[in-house]
């Protein structure tokens, strides 16, 4: 089977920042037990997560999908054991959200991407 690429994703996805996230999220899925949505029998979890990505099985619409059924694949998951996987997931997701903002910004040239303490208050 050919190697999977940054570029390859890229297609998928329009920015490095939201590729790597998606990518991690996807990984502990499978970690979890999630069934690959394509055929790498011998690949490890990040290359199979590429994999996807690059086929557009996985994508930022449908992540949240997949993570409810990944979380519901866990054998003797409790309901506060989910409940608190999913603030945690949020939590994520925020932290996210404002690292890729910076992110854009940089690559916009609007500024150098970096924030001090003093600035965030």
């Amino acid at each position: 089977m050919a190697r999977v690429t940054i570029e390859d994703c890229m297609r998928q996805i329009d920015s490095r920042f939201a590729l790597i996230h998606l990518a991690v999220r996807r990984v502990l899925q499978l970690r979890r037990g999630a069934k690959p949505l394509v055929h790498a029998p011998k690949n490890k979890e990040i290359v199979l997560a590429l994999r996807e990505i690059a086929a557009g099985k996985v994508t930022l619409e449908n992540i949240d999908l997949l993570e409810k059924e990944s979380l519901e694949l866990i054998p003797g998951a409790r309901a506060e054991e989910v409940k608190a996987a999913r603030e945690k997931q949020a939590e994520i997701q925020q932290e996210f959200e404002s690292v890729a903002a910076l992110g854009a910004v940089r690559d916009k040239g609007e500024g150098d991407g970096i924030v001090d303490d003093a600035e965030e208050e």
